[in-house]
C-alpha cells in the first residue's frame, strides 16, 4: 500500500480553505467529541447545544508526552473519539453513515467528505478515530476483532440500533467487515462499504514497518519542527505528500524541552504491523462460526491502479458477502481522496438503492 497517491488529500488537510476545497453545504452542523480519562464537560458541549454552524465540543484529552511511555493496557472495547456532521434536512429517516479510516489515518482525514455525505444523503455522518489512532485511547490488542467490538460499543452508546451504513477504508475496511461478519454485533447494520480493501489475508507492504521505525527516530531526536522531522522521514520515504500525511500525527510535547512527538503509540503499532494483513475469519464454504457470511447489501469500491482488491481475492469477498457489488474508479488506493465527488456519488447511489 503506497501513500504517495494521497497528495491531493494531504494538501486538503494542510490547507482546509484552499481554492476549490469542498465547503460545508449551507445548514450543515458539526458536533465533535473527544475521549480520555477525564469526564470534564466544557461550556458549549452538546449538553447545551446552540443552533450555530459549530454546535460544540465535549473535550476529554488523553494526556501523554510520548508514544514511548508505559505500554498501553489491554482494553476491549474502548471509547472512540468521533465527529458527527448533521444535515440541515433529514431525508433518510432512521439512517446514519459511520466511517472508519485507514492505518496512520484519523477522523480528520474524512472531514470534508463527511460534510458532503451528510448533505447528499440527508443523514448524520459519524467519523471515528479507531483504537491507537487520532485522539482515541491507546490499547492492546490492535486487532480487527477488537476494532469490531469498539464499533459495536460506539453504536450502542450512541443509540444507533438500526439503519447503520458502515464504511471503512483500508485497515478500516477490514474492521467494518469483521464487524459485519460477527453475528453477535451486526444487528444495527443496514449496508456495508469497503473502500479498496478485501477480506483476504495478505502481507502488508514493507514500507509501513520502516515508517514506524522512522517516526520513532523522530521522537528520539527530540526535534522541534515538522521541517526537522520531515528530514528524518525522508530517509525512508521520498514522497513529500506521504511524509506530510504521516506528520499529521504529530503534536508538541510541552515542558522544559518542548519537542515533537507522535500522538499514536508507535511501539504498539510497530509490533502490530505484521498482523495488519490478517483477518479473523476464513472464507466459506462451509458456513460456520469461523467462516461466516453477511448476506446484506455490500459495496466494494476499488481503485483501478491498486492491487488491494484483485482477481484473486474478489472470490473471497464474494464468499463472505454473497450480495456484494463491485465498483471501480480510476485511482490508486486512496480512492476517496483522488475522486471525492465520484466516491460520494457511488456511495449515495448504493445506499439509496437499498430497500428501494
Amino acid at each position: 500500500m503506497r501513500l504517495a497517491t494521497a497528495a491531493r488529500f494531504v494538501r486538503q488537510l494542510a490547507v482546509p480553505a484552499r481554492p476549490g476545497a469542498v465547503s460545508p453545504p449551507p445548514g450543515i452542523y458539526i458536533r465533535a467529541a473527544f475521549f480520555t480519562t477525564s469526564t470534564e464537560t466544557r461550556p458549549g458541549s452538546p449538553r447545551s447545544v446552540s443552533r450555530s454552524p459549530i454546535i460544540g465540543h465535549v473535550i476529554r484529552r488523553e494526556k501523554h508526552s510520548s508514544s514511548s511511555n508505559a505500554p498501553p493496557a489491554r482494553q476491549i472495547p474502548i471509547e472512540m473519539a468521533y465527529d458527527v456532521v448533521e444535515p440541515s434536512e433529514y431525508t433518510a429517516k432512521g439512517q446514519s453513515l459511520v466511517i472508519c479510516h485507514g492505518l496512520f489515518g484519523s477522523k480528520q482525514n474524512w472531514r470534508s467528505l463527511a460534510k458532503l455525505f451528510a448533505s447528499k444523503l440527508g443523514m448524520p455522518v459519524y467519523t471515528l478515530d479507531l483504537r491507537n489512532h487520532g485522539i482515541s485511547p491507546h490499547a492492546e490488542p490492535h486487532t480487527y476483532s477488537a476494532m469490531a467490538q469498539d464499533i459495536a460499543h460506539f453504536l450502542s452508546k450512541h443509540n444507533l440500533q438500526s439503519g447503520v451504513n458502515l464504511m471503512g477504508h483500508s485497515m478500516g475496511g477490514k474492521a467494518v467487515m469483521a464487524f459485519a461478519l460477527n453475528h453477535s454485533l451486526n444487528k444495527p447494520l443496514r449496508s456495508l462499504i469497503s473502500v479498496d480493501m478485501s477480506p483476504a489475508i495478505g502481507k502488508i507492504s514493507p514500507e509501513f514497518a520502516a515508517y514506524t521505525a522512522s517516526m520513532m527516530d523522530v521522537e528520539k531526536a527530540r526535534v522541534k519542527t515538522k521541517h526537522e522531522a520531515d528530514a528524518i522521514l525522508k530517509a525512508v520515504e521520498p514522497s513529500l505528500p506521504t511524509r506530510q500525511f504521516l506528520l499529521t500525527n504529530t503534536r508538541q510535547a510541552h515542558g522544559a524541552d518542548p519537542h515533537l512527538v507522535f500522538r499514536i503509540p508507535l511501539q504498539l503499532l510497530s509490533d502490530a504491523i505484521k498482523h495488519i494483513g490478517d483477518f479473523p475469519y476464513s472464507p466459506p464454504p462451509p458456513v460456520s462460526p469461523t467462516s461466516p457470511i453477511w448476506d446484506g447489501p455490500t459495496l466494494f469500491l476499488k481503485g483501478a491502479q491498486s492491487k488491494y482488491i484483485n482477481r484473486k481475492n474478489i472470490p473471497v469477498a464474494e464468499a463472505f458477502f454473497p450480495k456484494m457489488k463491485l465498483e471501480t474508479l480510476d485511482t490508486g488506493h486512496w480512492v476517496h481522496a483522488e475522486k471525492p465527488n465520484e466516491t460520494v456519488e457511488l456511495v449515495k447511489r448504493f445506499v439509496q438503492a437499498v430497500d428501494a
